[in-house]
């Protein structure tokens, strides 16, 4: 439904909280490098070290957890000074960090219209519902399956039935829409998977074969 804004907008604009002009060459080095560790949405392995790998583990299943586990990750890259990492987790955290996918909107909106309810499942150590409610589309979610609320992660099967449970369907009539292969983890439930290609912020993302899907009885 959504992902971060690009990383160079996020290290501008926490820099800018830390009151540090930084050039648009300096925005893009330090991006590059914190990417590099493995930022959410860089699509690169997470570089976990000792000293947070505790937080890390449980980082989408409490809220302090995954402060620490983000901002010890930020830290690590080079050139980045004090306060950064902090500021970096609070624009993560923010409903302004994030920006919905160009097709996500005519997608939600076609799907309710035809009458199929909607639940977000993610892994997440803190709460969506000010993201998608500020993108205008939190209307849209019939129930809301979080970890750090719920205890599990995905692609641990309890999550999955609880999102069925809530919205009372069986596994076999649901389709699961994401871009990691733990969303995939639907599949050993008997739900269908469709996942995601990866896309620039703001950009489309494939929403529009979920109308064919659904319609193809998936």
């Amino acid at each position: 439904m959504a992902q971060l804004e690009p990383l160079t907008r996020s290290v501008a604009l926490a820099a800018d909280a830390c009151g540090k002009q930084l050039s648009p060459l300096a925005v893009t080095a330090l991006a590059d490098a914190i990417g590099a560790q493995g930022w959410l949405g860089s699509g690169m392995e997470p570089r976990v070290r000792p000293h947070f790998a505790e937080a890390w583990a449980e980082r989408d299943l409490d809220e302090d957890a995954h402060r620490e586990a983000f901002t010890a990750l930020a830290a690590q890259a080079h050139g980045v000074f004090d306060g950064l990492a902090e500021a970096l987790y609070d624009r993560l955290a923010s409903p302004e960090g994030w920006v919905a996918f160009a097709d996500t909107l005519a997608t939600l909106v076609s799907l309710k219209a035809q009458g199929y309810p909607i639940a977000l499942v993610s892994n997440i150590g803190f709460d969506a519902r000010p993201i998608l409610r500020r993108l205008g589309i939190d209307r849209f979610i019939d129930a809301w399956v979080l970890s750090y609320e719920v205890g599990y992660c995905k692609p641990d099967e309890k999550i999955f039935y609880s999102a069925c449970h809530a919205l009372d369907v069986e596994p076999g009539r649901v389709l699961m829409v994401g871009d990691t292969m733990a969303d995939a983890g639907a599949a050993r439930v008997g739900a269908r998977c469709y996942l995601l290609p990866h896309a620039e912020a703001g950009r489309a993302v494939g929403l529009d074969a979920v109308l064919r899907l659904v319609r193809a009885g998936c």
